[in-house]
């Protein structure tokens, strides 16, 4: 089943508030046909670790307004990976270099990938 569109649009609330946060590389992704656990990942890159706890308060106050709070924030604000999980989304905001070690986007290769500019 693909994506709902509820996480549809939760996902570009936090793909733009990233944006407004200065993240960069900004991707969704609908892990919906291949993840039982959630509809869509948002993936960001952030360049130091105050702007990843940045963006992720960001994320968490946008979304907060459309009136969902997230089930667990993993990471610290001195973390190289901050996650977000809203259950229908999973929010992943990286430092740069540590997200094209791990390269999620890779592993997700096979499901739709939409790259958010702004």
């Amino acid at each position: 089943m693909p994506a709902s569109p509820k996480a549809r649009e939760l996902a570009k609330i936090a793909a733009n508030a990233a944006l407004d946060k200065l993240a960069t590389d900004v991707t969704i992704i609908d892990v919906s046909q291949r993840f039982p656990l959630s509809d869509m990942f948002v993936i960001a890159s952030a360049n130091n670790q105050r702007q990843a706890s940045a963006i992720c308060d960001g994320i968490e106050a946008e979304l907060s307004k459309a009136g969902v709070k997230p089930l667990h924030r993993e990471g610290q604000s001195d973390s190289h990976w901050l996650l977000l999980d809203y259950a229908e989304i999973v929010v992943h905001v990286q430092l740069a270099e540590d997200r094209d070690h791990y390269s999620i986007e890779r592993l997700w290769k096979d499901c739709p990938i939409e790259v958010v500019n702004g």
